[in-house]
């Protein structure tokens, strides 16, 4: 071989090293060695006061840190990406993202491809304990300017081009509702429910029905929050949240329908 071909030849106890990483991951427990690392790293990002925007050590940084084979340090990545919580870059390398709310959203609206009248029943009593039996609680903290701005949001079912849009706005008026009630855990688990909201809205709506009957019966909740009539916003809601009830079919009946 030529001098000009000769390549380097690493030491022969990093080659050792190597060698015996990637048998452990073959012949040892590699999901729970994947498993450990991402542990490690995530403890590395909050015990090490790292945040959105830093970066993570290199791979060969953190095959070193955590005495990890090359190919259990990639599929941590891979499984820290598909959480939303790093982001690969050009020359730059592993840097901390915050996406979880979006990955999240993404695995919701792919486990919902289809609403059934059960997907409904149990989606909408989900709403009414947020949006009906938290009365005390919205009523306590709702103020005059959340009102107002959820009449401003109202108005905007009127001038809609699409069915869609107007879903979206639908959508964006309960969230602020539940927004009043000042829980971030609570607004993040409903906007989770996202997708398949929207598809209950969309089934059971028409852009007609949008600017007519959910413009009007949300215009009644709001009337029933200025007067702070507890009683008569209970019923209002959890009338408006039901009234789309006869427009699913039960399971038994969309495999009849199917077959």
């Amino acid at each position: 071989m030529s001098e000009a071909n000769a390549r380097p030849t690493p030491p022969n106890d990093k080659i050792a090293a190597d060698a015996s990483a990637d048998e452990t991951e073959i012949h040892g427990s590699r999901s729970s060695a994947v498993d450990d690392l991402v542990n490690h790293i995530r403890g590395l990002i909050s015990e090490g006061g790292l945040k959105v925007g830093d970066s993570l050590p290199t791979e060969k940084e953190l095959c070193e840190r955590f005495h990890a084979g090359r190919n259990t340090v990639r599929e941590a990545m891979r499984i820290l990406k598909t959480y939303g919580v790093v982001k690969v870059r050009p020359k730059v390398g592993a840097v901390i993202i915050d996406e979880r709310m979006a990955r999240a959203l993404d695995l919701f609206a792919f486990n919902t491809l289809e609403v059934s009248r059960d997907t409904f029943v149990d989606i909408q009593g989900f709403r009414s304990l947020l949006e009906v039996a938290s009365v005390e609680l919205l009523f306590e903290r709702m103020r005059d300017e959340d009102i107002a701005d959820l009449h401003r949001i109202n108005r905007e079912l009127l001038t809609a081009e699409l069915a869609i849009d107007a879903s979206e706005v639908d959508f964006r008026f309960h969230t602020r509702l539940i927004e009043v009630m000042g829980n971030k855990a609570i607004l993040d688990v409903y906007k989770i429910m996202k997708p398949v909201i929207l598809k209950i809205m969309i089934k059971a709506k028409t852009l007609q029905t949008f600017s007519t009957i959910t413009f009007a019966e949300h215009s009644e909740i709001l009337d029933t929050l200025e007067a702070r009539d507890r009683t008569a916003y209970q019923y209002k809601m959890k009338t408006h949240l039901d009234a789309g009830f006869r427009h699913f079919e039960d399971r038994k009946q969309q495999e009849q329908s199917r077959g």
